[in-house]
Formats: structure tokens, C-alpha cells, sequence
């Protein structure tokens, strides 16, 4: 029923509760997440690097990738498509980099597989899965608030977990056979799974970047 001439047009109704986004709450969480990552990765470089553990400096690149995730979903509530692409481009490239240490690391303790100080490989490992840990439950408060690029962080944390349990038991078997070879194995299964991770980011990058590029009527290659 059309209004009366002069009436005031009535508020239009506001969209459904599900459709809101604060982006307030996930920028502080994801920055925090990445702080953590980003600190501990340094922790983890510093003591593989002390007892000579592949498996330990392999998983520092997990670190690393979280921090790279995180702040990419920080960056994607406020940059667009392209600046978004390109940031994630970058972080690929710096993903590899800790990863190509770790297998220059393994190809160095292979003639010579000295086991690493179990000790300390299990302190650090428990410690980093506490991390991950309160990683992971601090992304499960936000994980549907973000898409899939907060959902992939926190199954990201959630999986790192695991990780830094397999390298506890890897140095539960070190301590009984004497070997480094479990962790030469383990460190660089880790590594390829963060060759993986970089390619992943890679390819979304260049997803975005395609996208950029047809929403500005560009053409596409």
C-alpha cells in the first residue's frame, strides 16, 4: 500500500543477525596469535639450533606459516584483493626460507646422525604444543567469524598440536635407540608439509590476484 504524500519513509530493517561482522574482536585475536607464533618461532630456532635437532627446526617453519595465516586474515579485514594477494605472495616466499635451512640442516647430519639432547627436544616440544594450544582455543572463539581463512588457522593450531606430540614420541625413541635418525625422518616430513602450506598460500594469493584483476576489467592471462 503506497504511503501518504509528505509521510516519513519507514527504517529500512536491518540485516539478519548472522550476516554482522565485528571485525574488532578477530583483528585482536589473529594479531595476538600471531605475536605468539611469531615469539616462539624464535624460541624454537634458537634451541634446535643448540642440539642439533632437524625435527625441532622444521617445526619453527609451522610457527612461521601460522604467523604468515594470521596476519594475512588481519590484513584481509582492512587491504583489498590485490594489496591481499600480493602480502600473500611475499609470505610464501618467507615461508620457504626457514624450511630450505632445515633441509640444508638434515643434508648436513647425514653423514653423521648425532642424536639430539632429548631433554631439551621434549621441554621445547611440550611447550610449543601449549602454544598451539591456546592458539587453537583462542581461534575456536572466532573461527566462523573470518571464513575460511580463520577457520584455516584454527585447524592449523589445532594440527600443529599433534605435530609437537609426533616429536615428543620421536624423542621418546631417540632416547631409546641412540639414533638421530628419527629425527632427520621427522624433521623433514615436517618440512614438506611446509613446502606444502607455502604453495597453499601461494595459490590462494594468486587466486585473489586473478580475481583483482577481473573485478578491475583487466584482462586475464
Amino acid at each position: 500500500m503506497p504511503l501518504p504524500a509528505g509521510s516519513p519513509e519507514p527504517p529500512s530493517s536491518p540485516p539478519p543477525p548472522h550476516r554482522l561482522l565485528d571485525a574488532g574482536p578477530l583483528r585482536r585475536v589473529v594479531l595476538t596469535v600471531a605475536a605468539l607464533n611469531f615469539a616462539w618461532f624464535w624460541v624454537e630456532v634458537a634451541v634446535a639450533l643448540a642440539i642439533g635437532s632437524v625435527a625441532l627446526f622444521a617445526d619453527s617453519v609451522d610457527f612461521l606459516e601460522d604467523t604468515a595465516i594470521n596476519l594475512l586474515i588481519a590484513l584481509a579485514l582492512g587491504w583489498g584483493v590485490r594489496h591481499r594477494a600480493l602480502a600473500g605472495k611475499v609470505m610464501a616466499g618467507i615461508l620457504l626460507v626457514p624450511a630450505a635451512a632445515a633441509v640444508w640442516q638434515a643434508v648436513q647430519k647425514w653423514g653423521d646422525p648425532v642424536p639430539p639432547q632429548v631433554g631439551w627436544l621434549v621441554a621445547t616440544a611440550g611447550s610449543a604444543a601449549l602454544v598451539n594450544g591456546l592458539c587453537a582455543w583462542l581461534l575456536a572463539r572466532v573461527r566462523t567469524d573470518g571464513g575460511s581463512l580463520s577457520r584455516a588457522a584454527y585447524l592449523s593450531a589445532r594440527n600443529d598440536v599433534l605435530v609437537n606430540v609426533a616429536i615428543i614420541a620421536m624423542g621418546v625413541v631417540t632416547a631409546l635407540t641412540g639414533s638421530g635418525w628419527p629425527d632427520i625422518v621427522l624433521g623433514l616430513g615436517i618440512v614438506a608439509l611446509g613446502v606444502h602450506a607455502a604453495a597453499e598460500v601461494w595459490e590462494v594469493a594468486s587466486e585473489e590476484h586473478l580475481a583483482a584483476k577481473a573485478l578491475a576489467g583487466e584482462d586475464i592471462d
